[in-house]
């Protein structure tokens, strides 16, 4: 069955509930979560000092998931994180594996 890999970014407020949702769904798959930032984000959502840099702090999420496991995954975080502008996009995975 195809995988994607499903990134997801979202406001630190919201990192540890978009965890445990993931570990919640999805606890036997692998993820990675990092801090980033984030630019391009609309002005509304940014304080005054993010305005200024022009970015403001996020997580960044990934998670190898099937194409059908995706669609329950997203419509569950759909439900959970509706207005905090937690946002996605899915690629497809051409390999993975792991050096054992």
């Amino acid at each position: 069955m195809p995988k994607v890999c499903l990134t997801l970014l979202a406001a630190p407020s919201v990192e540890e509930k978009l965890l445990d949702v993931l570990l919640e769904m999805v606890g036997d798959e692998v993820f990675t979560s990092v801090p980033t930032f984030s630019h391009g984000t609309s002005h509304g959502r940014l304080s005054s000092v993010e305005q200024v840099l022009g970015r403001s702090a996020a997580v960044q999420v990934q998670i190898l998931v099937t194409e059908e496991g995706m669609n329950p995954l997203l419509e569950r975080l759909r439900a959970e994180f509706r207005c905090t502008g937690l946002r996605y996009w899915a690629s497809a995975l051409t390999t993975e594996g792991e050096m054992a």
